[in-house]
């Protein structure tokens, strides 16, 4: 049997861009209507579950309230913790910390942001989460709503892409990509 999972990232967030990391800022009005724009003539789903962030809840509590539909709120699906660097941009950490930035993006699993979570300990966390997912809702088509490292991370599995290229993977405010998860956990993107 397999869990079809629809994968929906968060919108523009009022902070603006940079690692947002378990930062819990709001949505602005555009990074709403990118929400809107990802589901539109997209489902039909049996349920929804989404990070438990605002940027990801909100649109999905409302959207499940739209739908009708059952929302769990997963905490083990949220953003990697990027430590010090939480909240800054790219462009600020270039100028303070160019080395061990370019350390993380050369290799996300052999170097942590200073007080961050490792890249290991996300993956085994949102994969464990995956694998729940799968044991109470196979046979179900689920929206995801979640983050960017979550989706990259899910995608270059999917891809079969090797773990040095996981911060690769474009995923764009709002966009929506299509998983199937079998029962040994095997990820396949879905068309």
């Amino acid at each position: 049997m397999t869990l079809h999972l629809d994968l929906l990232r968060h919108g523009e967030t009022e902070l603006g861009g940079g690692l947002r990391g378990s930062l819990d800022d709001a949505l602005t009005a555009h990074g709403w209507q990118q929400m809107r724009d990802g589901v539109q003539g997209r489902g039909p789903w049996d349920r929804l579950v989404s990070s438990p962030l605002q940027r990801c809840a909100r649109f999905a509590e409302t959207l499940a309230s739209q739908m009708q539909l059952p929302l769990t709120l997963e905490r083990h699906l949220q953003e990697l913790h990027f430590g010090a660097w939480e909240g800054q941009s790219v462009a600020a950490l270039m100028e303070t910390d160019a080395e061990d930035l370019g350390r993380f993006w050369s290799d996300p699993y052999g170097f942590t942001p200073p007080q961050g979570e490792p890249v290991e300990a996300f993956s085994q966390r949102v994969l464990g989460a995956i694998d729940g997912l799968y044991q109470a809702y196979a046979g179900q088509r689920v929206l995801l709503v979640s983050h960017g490292g979550v989706m990259r991370l899910l995608l270059a599995r999917a891809r079969g892409l090797p773990r040095e290229q996981l911060l690769n993977v474009d995923v764009g405010h709002g966009a929506l990509f299509s998983l199937k998860v079998s029962a040994q956990g095997q990820l396949s993107e879905a068309p």
